[in-house]
């Protein structure tokens, strides 16, 4: 059964195994309370790695037994950082999480080309699963964070982790619409072309275990009447699991409309890394975050 709504991870993970959470410089109650919940709930031990005399007062003030976690005192922002990673890169963690440092600094410890995660010509970008009461179930996308205008290349990289990220959800044949501003096929638009060049891929079993159609437009994408109105067949028509933005304003934009606007909830991690990596922002509430982390977690081999 494919999940639906993003609590419904937590009790497909209590039938896996635990994995070890990784948490960069988590002086900030926000990480701190998500992995504690994280470990209430049984989805991961924890380390956390920052400065120790503030996680240990974060927690007298939150209530939180810090006993539950692995503490490695460093209280470098950067030094954390790259400490997190080299836990890591020594096999004794299995998902990275961004606690309170800089996303630069995080991102610039993961792709260290000697101490980082990277494999040789990996392409890291960011998926983001977005639930949103007024969809009947998960919308999963990409990219809004990291990747400001994909080429066809980074597309076809982008869409595999999209399908990846589905099917850890359940969803064993996932539906991609890759979206432009129109469903009608013109040649003067980029993003038409590549999402045209896709779907035919697809189609020859080039890139596997997806229904993938486009251009689409936002609209008959996720919406089943206006796909019809625009006689837009097909299965991914009006029913899509997976979006793929043609650039990161679209994809970023979408986003925040859902969050902030509609009421959205969402989990977000790096793809592209060795592991998983939990990229939620600063501001993000402990929820987004425990979401962020579940997400990681069905995804860890």
């Amino acid at each position: 059964m494919s999940i639906s709504k993003l609590d419904q991870m937590f009790e497909v993970l209590k039938t896996k195994s635990k994995k070890r959470l990784i948490a960069a410089f988590a002086n900030d109650s926000h990480t701190i309370e998500a992995v504690s919940e994280a470990i209430n709930r049984g989805l991961v031990e924890g380390t956390l790695v920052g400065d120790e005399d503030i996680i240990r007062n974060v927690c007298r003030e939150h209530d939180i037994d810090p006993g539950k976690f692995t503490i490695i005192n460093e209280p470098a922002e950067t030094a954390a950082a790259e400490k997190a990673v080299a836990i890591i890169k020594n096999k004794e963690g299995d998902i990275l999480m961004k606690g309170l440092v800089s996303t630069d600094k995080y991102m610039r410890a993961i792709l260290d080309k000697e101490k980082g995660l990277m494999e040789p010509n990996a392409i890291l970008t960011h998926v983001t699963v977005i639930e949103n009461v007024n969809y009947h179930k998960l919308i999963i996308c990409g990219d809004v964070a990291i990747i400001p205008l994909p080429d066809l290349k980074q597309k076809i990289a982008i869409v595999n982790y999209l399908i990846k990220t589905a099917q850890s959800l359940g969803i064993e044949k996932p539906k991609v619409a890759v979206i432009a501003a129109t469903e009608q096929m013109l040649a003067g638009m980029p993003a038409c072309v590549d999402a045209a060049i896709l779907a035919k891929m697809a189609d020859r079993g080039q890139i596997k275990g997806a229904y993938i159609d486009g251009p689409l437009s936002l609209d008959a994408a996720i919406d089943k009447e206006s796909a019809e109105i625009k006689k837009v067949i097909g299965p991914v028509a009006g029913d899509a699991d997976c979006l793929l933005f043609p650039n990161i304003e679209a994809g970023n934009v979408f986003y925040k409309c859902n969050t902030k606007l509609a009421g959205g909830e969402q989990g977000a991690l790096v793809m592209g890394a060795r592991v998983p990596a939990v990229l939620s922002s600063r501001g993000d509430s402990m929820m987004t975050k425990l979401y962020s982390i579940a997400l990681a977690a069905l995804l860890t081999k």
